[in-house]
C-alpha cells in the first residue's frame, strides 16, 4: 500500500511539472492575479530600503530540504534572490538568516548569484547565517539582525513554529515593516495576530509570481488552481459513489 501511495506521489509530481513547463511555454500574456495589498506594501517598503540606505532582513524558518517543509523553504529562496536583485542598488546588501544548515547554504549561494547577476550590487559573506538549530536558539539569533543592524524591512517566509512570535514582536519594538507567512497552521495564527502583513494559506507560494512576474511563476499558480479543481472533483466522485454503493 506504502509503495502505491509513493508511486501516485511521484506520477503527481512529475504531472505537475510537466503541466507547468507546457503552461510556462504556451502562455503568451501574463496572467491577472487577485490583488494581495501585502506584496504592493513589500515593493514599497524595498524602495525605501534602497532610498534611505538601510538593509533587508529576511528569515527563511527551519524547514529542512528533506522534510514535507521544503516546499516553503524553496519559496522563501526564490523570493530572496528577487528581493536581493530588487535591492542590488541600495547601500547595503540584506541579510538571510535560517535554522537549518543546508538553507542557510543555499542562502549563501543565493546572495552571491545575486552579486554576479549585478554590477551595483555589493556583496557581504556573513549576509546569509544560521542563527540557531533549535527553534527558540533560532529565533535568539535573529533577533540581533532585527535591532541591530539598520534594518528597516524584514521578511519571514518558510517554516515557522510559536518561535515566530519572538520576531514579529522584535520587529515591532522597531517599529520596521514585515511581512511574513509560514506553512505551519500554528505559526499562521501568531502571525496573523502580530504582523502587519500576513500571508495567509499558499499565499506564500504565490510571492515569486507577485514579485517578479516571470512565467514558470505565473504558470505555477496556475497549476495549483488545476491541481485545486481536481481535488475537489475527486472527493464529489467519491462522495455520490459511496452514496450510491459503489464504494
Amino acid at each position: 500500500m506504502n509503495i502505491w501511495l509513493g508511486v501516485a506521489g511521484l506520477g503527481v509530481v512529475f504531472f505537475s511539472a510537466a503541466l507547468m513547463l507546457g503552461l510556462s511555454l504556451l502562455r503568451k500574456k501574463t496572467p491577472v492575479f487577485r490583488d494581495i495589498p501585502a506584496f504592493t506594501r513589500l515593493r514599497q517598503a524595498v524602495g525605501l530600503v534602497v532610498e534611505d540606505g538601510s538593509r533587508l532582513h529576511i528569515s527563511l524558518g527551519r524547514g529542512a530540504l528533506i522534510a514535507p517543509q521544503s516546499a516553503s523553504a524553496l519559496a522563501g529562496l526564490a523570493l530572496l534572490r528577487h528581493l536581493a536583485d530588487l535591492t542590488s542598488a541600495g547601500d547595503q546588501p540584506p541579510i538571510a538568516t535560517s535554522g537549518d544548515a543546508c538553507l542557510t547554504m543555499l542562502s549563501q549561494d543565493t546572495l552571491q548569484a545575486a552579486v554576479e547577476s549585478s554590477e551595483l550590487a555589493s556583496s557581504d559573506p556573513s549576509g546569509g547565517r544560521l542563527t540557531g538549530l533549535t527553534p527558540f536558539s533560532y529565533a535568539a539569533g535573529a533577533i540581533p539582525a532585527i535591532r541591530d543592524e539598520n534594518v528597516s524591512a524584514n521578511v519571514f517566509m518558510g517554516n515557522f513554529g510559536v518561535e515566530v512570535a519572538l520576531l514579529t514582536d522584535a520587529v515591532e519594538r522597531g517599529n520596521t515593516f514585515v511581512l511574513a507567512g509560514s506553512d505551519n497552521l500554528t505559526a499562521q495564527a501568531v502571525i496573523y495576530a502580530s504582523a502587519q502583513e500576513p500571508l495567509i494559506g499558499e499565499e506564500i507560494y504565490a510571492a515569486g509570481a507577485y514579485i517578479n512576474s516571470d512565467p514558470l511563476h505565473n504558470a505555477s499558480l496556475s497549476v495549483q488552481d488545476i491541481l485545486r479543481w481536481l481535488i475537489i472533483a475527486a472527493i464529489l466522485v467519491g462522495a455520490l459513489l459511496v452514496l450510491a454503493g459503489v464504494l
